[in-house]
């Protein structure tokens, strides 16, 4: 019995041994034997991945590679940054790095793979069958060789989709594999190859992200969130470092948050969870609840005053027109917020710099349409600034210097960035492209314009939930396009609110991470 036991206790401790979680992945192997063995190192203070592996190829009917994995079923969307490090100028043209779907760690396995290569071929391979050729498009794709690229590698059914884009663009579709024969379960994960069996590769990739797809029809009304009954959305707060696209996640939950604010100090942020707000240090850690006394169903309408001393927000109230949701102001520090719009539906978006004005999202006089109005604190007098037939306006935030106030409008069958004078005079469109843009916000420094882009197969006039965005950034005083600074599932309660850190150099989001049954 004692030797039975002690030889259950090294399988026990062998199998314990051989999984070596990292990061996001529960194990990281070398695929097939290479010569050389790999590695993989996960950075918790930046969080990246330092990969190193040699290997013959990922090609014919059997593969050597490095790979960092984790057990996924279902659809998935897999997307990180990917660039090759160490010895470039000597490497072999064919080094691989990319997300890789496979059945097993045999080198044998069928696998599905999104290929870039250091030459800058960009490639959707992949073998059916344990032990069949590798198989891959005639077309060839060719990225620029220096620099990142984001990769991304989709499962939806038996379809696998391969996507890509150079820092800064929208992504490029490279491929579509269809009814792929695969197990349901399967390992996903990120890998490195050398093409060569006598050298070892370096890689580095950050802003790795692994979502589960919620394919249901979420309301396309702007301000109402619907989900189905049996499912919540998880979420993560992220803070993305505007100069170099890195991207650090501060905060995980399986249930719904939304709309960080930067604090004045830009020590915290600010965020509503189930009708209440919350403060977080922007290292992570223990939320801790701010008091807005007997107001407590407020939504992701919050916003800091330009004095940094005063807070306004939305909350509902129920049995009122259009959900109830009304603008209070009350201190920074937290207390009994004071009724400003009666009227209701009322949605706060910002405030004069001035101190003396709040812009809202409202419903009046029985009307459908919402409109933009400025409201005046000492009195909740309603002055109009948008008086539209049709269509949906959002989003208003005055400029620091108080000069402009920034919405998005839905003038022309899709949702664009406009600006106008403070009195409502002088509309200018700013930008003008296939997509659905919302919520213009302005860096404090009044440089840029950072704003959340869906497809345009969503409705112009909603900002659902859980859908493919870009958030995307504009310069203000230079000539200049709107480049991609973040690629991720998001949309209602990503960034409703003004989101830049004191510096202009940070922003803060959420993005939509999984379904979870409640």
């Amino acid at each position: 019995m004692k030797f039975s036991a002690l030889i259950i206790l090294a399988i026990v401790c062998n199998i314990a041994i051989a999984q070596k979680p990292v990061g996001i992945f529960e194990n990281y192997t070398d695929v097939g034997n290479p010569k050389i063995a790999g590695s993989t190192i996960y950075n918790d203070a930046t969080q990246t991945y330092t990969l190193k592996g040699s290997g013959y190829n990922i090609w014919f009917n059997r593969d050597e590679f490095q790979f960092a994995y984790k057990k996924m079923s279902g659809d998935f969307l897999l997307t990180a940054d990917f660039d090759f490090v160490g010895d470039t100028a000597n490497a072999v043209g064919h080094r691989k790095i990319g997300w890789m779907i496979r059945e097993s760690t045999d080198g044998e396995a069928a696998s599905w793979n999104a290929c870039k290569h250091i030459d800058g071929l960009v490639v959707l391979q992949w073998r059916p069958f344990k032990g069949m050729y590798m198989r891959d498009p005639e077309e060839e794709f060719f990225y620029p060789k220096k620099g990142g690229q984001t990769i991304q590698l989709e499962r939806i059914g038996k379809n696998i989709t391969m996507r890509i884009a150079h820092r800064g663009e929208p992504f490029q579709t490279i491929g579509t594999i269809q009814n792929a024969d695969m197990k349901d379960t399967i390992l996903a994960g990120i890998y490195i190859c050398s093409h060569d069996s006598t050298s070892s590769a370096e890689a580095k990739v950050w802003n790795v992200r692994i979502d589960k797809p919620v394919y249901h029809e979420y309301s396309s009304n702007p301000h109402v969130v619907q989900t189905p009954s049996n499912e919540v959305l998880g979420c993560r707060l992220e803070i993305l470092n505007v100069a170099d696209g890195m991207r650090k996640v501060i905060r995980e939950s399986a249930g719904r948050f939304e709309a960080p604010n930067w604090m004045p100090d830009g020590k915290k942020l600010l965020f509503n969870e189930n009708g209440s707000l919350y403060t977080i240090p922007i290292e992570g850690g223990t939320p801790e609840k701010l008091n807005t006394g007997s107001v407590d169903r407020n939504n992701n309408d919050h916003v800091i005053a330009f004095d940094g001393k005063t807070l306004g927000i939305s909350s509902h109230r129920q049995g009122l027109p259009g959900g109830g949701s009304t603008v209070y102001i009350l201190p920074l520090s937290g207390g009994d917020p004071k009724l400003l719009t009666e009227n209701t539906p009322s949605y706060l978006h910002g405030w004069n710099p001035n101190g003396k004005e709040v812009v809202i999202v409202a419903q009046r006089n029985g009307s459908k349409i919402y409109q933009l109005y400025k409201v005046a604190l000492k009195d909740g007098k309603e002055t109009a600034l948008t008086n539209n037939a049709s269509g949906h306006v959002d989003g208003p935030e005055y400029s620091p210097d108080g000069k402009y106030i920034y919405y998005n409008a839905n003038q022309s069958g899709t949702m664009q960035i406009w600006r106008m004078k403070p009195d409502g005079s002088d509309k200018e469109q700013l930008t003008f492209d296939d997509f659905n843009n919302w919520f213009p916000h302005i860096s404090p420094d009044g440089k840029w314009m950072a704003f959340i882009s869906f497809q345009n197969n969503i409705d112009p006039s909603g900002h659902p939930s859980y859908k493919h965005v870009l958030l995307r950034l504009m310069p203000l005083t230079t000539p200049g396009a709107p480049r991609v600074m973040a690629y991720l599932f998001g949309g209602q309660g990503t960034i409703n609110t003004p989101s830049w850190s004191p510096d202009s150099k940070q922003i803060a989001f959420v993005s939509n991470s999984e379904k979870a049954s409640k």
